[in-house]
């Protein structure tokens, strides 16, 4: 019977030359010295092929090669202007602007742009990750994410950014810094017309218009539209805090809530009020700062009583005086709680129910591990926390904050009757009962 064209497309084809040439490093095998010789300069890093126009090298001459097309324009995307190296990386590049994706997993029917994207996902479900890490022993399913999870270990940053130095571990952070000089954001919401840098934040972004939520927590069902929200939501239930601080060990659960915390101790404070000049140490903490010193408007309003509110937190929190509503109830008995922590304390006390954490120099319990870490740190003496202005030390981040109102001038807390501003509610609840007082009113609680 005579062999159809597809029957021949699908056998794998064999290649029986000989490869006499061993490379000494890794074991790969060669068919001439040549190949051998051009393969040797990935592991030497040697790149002797440098391009005359941005001074990028390469390991052998195709490369560059193609390089020169992106100076020449050769293969230009009509819809960005981006320029691509191959007519190949050209027809892939057209994918991010159409949103086509050509190439279906059969197990679980997600899509890709690209037949490499299909082959990383595979591994997914195969469980497959032969690349192994030396110093941590954790595994990965490319060799390419090795190499970039060895940088960790050596501190090793190869990429520099040519406008301002700063240094990046992967090609692709760099690539993304640099549409920050440049102010290039190629990818385009065809539903808002918000721009993006990266195509993958665009594809991010059209979550908020379709509503998909393709993320779901085994746990709770919970959904999300990023893979990155998930991992974080998932930490919610298992405790797990992996960020770790150095000085004063206490954990987070997410990264970017470390480096925060971090700049407790070293004092840095990047965010600065374009209206005082008060630096502060987080994003966060700055348009609070604006919101409650800077800016009187009060746009919430509380449909209970009418009084206004400058966040929808403290409206929020405002209501529960209202609705006395308490959310939290417990499995055993019919107490209800307005707070997770209260529910948490409860369970402990009444229901032997949870983990308790006790002091090994005193035996006292705590509810929150938390709560115990801070307790060690009174008798042990550690005091991490400083005040800017007096050099004062403090043990908790809390203590810091409510002694900082010494010296600042912001006055939260007015009287009702006379209309006099406060800093602590402790002065304003002393002072509005002599003014009740003084005015001869008596309906207090």
């Amino acid at each position: 019977m005579e062999a159809t064209a597809a029957d021949d497309m699908s056998k794998p084809q064999h290649n029986d030359k000989p490869k006499p040439h061993k490379c000494t490093v890794c074991d790969k095998r060669f068919a001439t010295k040549e190949h051998l010789s051009v393969y040797i300069r990935n592991h030497t890093g040697q790149k002797s092929y440098s391009c005359p126009h941005c001074e990028k090298c390469y390991n052998n001459q195709i490369c560059l090669k193609q390089h020169m097309n992106i100076h020449s324009s050769k293969h230009k995307c009509n819809e960005c202007g981006k320029c691509l190296q191959s007519n190949k990386h050209l027809t892939r590049h057209r994918r991010t602007h159409s949103g086509e994706k050509l190439f279906e997993c059969s197990v679980c029917g997600k899509r890709f742009t690209q037949t490499q994207g299909l082959r990383s996902h595979s591994k997914i479900h195969s469980g497959v990750k032969p690349y192994k890490c030396s110093e941590c022993g954790k595994s990965f399913r490319q060799n390419s994410h090795l190499k970039e999870h060895r940088r960790i270990h050596s501190g090793e940053k190869p990429f520099q950014c040519s406008v301002c130095g700063k240094r990046f571990a992967q090609a692709q952070g760099l690539r993304s810094h640099s549409k920050l000089h440049s102010g290039e954001k190629p990818y385009k919401c065809g539903e808002c017309g918000k721009c993006f840098r990266e195509s993958s934040n665009l594809i991010v972004h059209r979550r908020i218009h379709s509503g998909e939520k393709p993320f779901e927590c085994s746990v709770c069902g919970k959904r999300f539209a990023q893979a990155s929200q998930l991992t974080q939501h998932r930490r919610s239930h298992s405790g797990e805090k992996p960020y770790k601080c150095q000085l004063c060990h206490k954990a987070f659960s997410e990264s970017g809530k470390l480096t925060t915390h971090m700049r407790i101790h070293t004092g840095v404070k990047p965010y600065e009020c374009s209206l005082c000049n008060k630096r502060f140490r987080s994003s966060r903490g700055l348009r609070t700062h604006k919101q409650q010193v800077h800016d009187n408007r009060r746009q919430y309003y509380c449909p209970y009583c009418g009084k206004l509110f400058k966040t929808a937190t403290t409206l929020k929190r405002h209501t529960y005086v209202h609705t006395g509503a308490k959310r939290f109830s417990c499995r055993h008995c019919s107490e209800c709680f307005r707070y997770r922590d209260s529910l948490k304390t409860h369970l402990l006390k009444s229901h032997n129910e949870g983990t308790w954490f006790t002091c090994h120099i005193c035996q006292k319990k705590f509810s929150f591990k938390d709560k115990l870490k801070e307790h060690i740190q009174r008798h042990e003496g550690v005091k991490p926390y400083i005040c800017d202005e007096c050099q004062k030390r403090f043990c908790t981040n809390g203590e810091l904050r409510r002694h900082q109102v010494v010296h600042s001038d912001v006055r939260k807390f007015c009287c009702g009757f006379c209309g006099k501003d406060f800093k602590r509610p402790q002065g304003v609840k002393r002072h509005f009962r002599k003014c009740a007082d003084a005015i001869g009113f008596d309906d207090l609680l």
